[in-house]
């Protein structure tokens, strides 16, 4: 299907500005017509996390469904979990367009779409009247005009209480102006702690304790990272999700678009977001979770993430250019790896490049 892909409906979607290629993927997965992935679940490669039994560790982030339309049909491509979301309180329409950008030589895109999404309603009545079949989580962000930034995560928790699997705060994207000062350790301390204080009290409503991730951007100083680890183990958070988007545009290979304002995302963003995550594991130290995001576009790349110390992966850019069978392609390939490594669970092979990333300048 990726050769397929590659050769005749990839041409045929580029003949389209991103955004509209984008909607046609999600039009394509809501039809059904697209072919599952078929193949046998591989006990090697599940992995239990906050709770949770993940099938295999591989997931898609959160950008591509938006608004929650297509979450089953993204885990029948084999992906382990799917993210929905940003999701907002209220809808809103996000920056000007043009705000997609293909870097086809770096596999690459820039994007600075600014949380457009439905909102809250739209995505709830989606996410309550499917027939739970996989772990979907729910991704939160702040809308651009609000007065009250933490108030709208706080209303994304009690919002979603009953049809997440789990929760990420976002307060990484670059493309809402302010939002990632939420990253500062008094901002970030006020956060989670109205944050979690509504999961728990959805959890005595519902019985049902939903686990709480916080997405984190690669654009960290070393001082940064310790604020956020410290304020992590302090507030006794799930889970980390390393990294969201970058401002930097070193190492590309194709100038034309690199000016254009976003955060880019793919191929490139693989180094640097890995040697965060291994910073990140190694303040956090080995039992807060982590997911790693950036640039994952193999089986290798997958293994590499959680090498320097992530428990699950998530991708998302570099599906635009391999297509739909990238997931299984990658599950796959997770699987012959495993029979290289001669282990028993994919969880073994966590941290063992731990050092290697921690040694790679940021």
């Amino acid at each position: 299907m990726i050769d397929a892909f590659k050769t005749f409906a990839r041409r045929g979607l580029f003949l389209f500005d991103a955004e509209t290629a984008h909607g046609m993927s999600i039009a394509a997965l809501k039809s059904g017509l697209l072919p599952a992935c078929r193949q046998s679940e591989d006990s090697r490669l599940a992995v239990t996390v906050a709770g949770l039994r993940f099938p295999n560790p591989l997931g898609m982030a959160a950008g591509y469904d938006k608004n929650a339309e297509v979450p089953d049909a993204l885990l029948r491509l084999g992906f382990g979990f799917a993210e929905v979301g940003t999701l907002t309180p209220k809808p809103q329409s996000g920056n000007p367009k043009p705000r997609i950008f293909r870097l086809e030589r770096d596999m690459a895109v820039i994007n600075r779409l600014g949380f457009n999404n439905e909102g809250h309603e739209a995505a709830f009545a989606r996410l309550s009247a499917r027939q739970p079949s996989g772990i979907v989580g729910v991704n939160i962000g702040a809308n651009k005009d609000s007065a009250d930034r933490i108030g709208d995560y706080v209303l994304g928790i009690r919002r979603f209480q009953s049809v997440a699997d789990y929760f990420t705060v976002n307060i990484s994207s670059p493309n809402t102006p302010g939002l990632r000062d939420l990253q500062a350790r008094e901002s970030l301390a006020a956060l989670l702690s109205a944050v979690l204080a509504a999961r728990d009290e959805g959890a005595k409503a519902t019985g049902k304790r939903r686990p709480v991730f916080l997405k984190i951007a690669p654009d960290l100083t070393e001082e940064g990272m310790d604020d956020i680890a410290a304020e992590a183990l302090a507030h006794d958070l799930d889970g980390l999700i390393v990294s969201n988007t970058t401002l930097s545009r070193e190492g590309l290979v194709e100038p034309r678009l690199a000016d254009e304002a976003g955060g880019l995302s793919g191929r490139p963003l693989f180094e640097k977001s890995t040697a965060v995550l291994a910073r990140m594991r190694k303040r956090v130290g080995a039992a807060l979770p982590i997911v790693g995001v950036g640039g994952v576009s193999s089986a290798e790349t997958a293994l590499e993430k959680i090498r320097a110390g992530a428990d699950l992966v998530q991708l998302y850019s570099c599906m635009v250019y391999e297509g739909p069978g990238l997931p299984g392609s990658i599950v796959r390939g997770l699987s012959s790896l495993m029979d290289r490594e001669k282990v028993n669970s994919v969880s073994q092979l966590r941290d063992t490049r731990l050092d290697h990333w921690l040694a790679i300048k940021v």
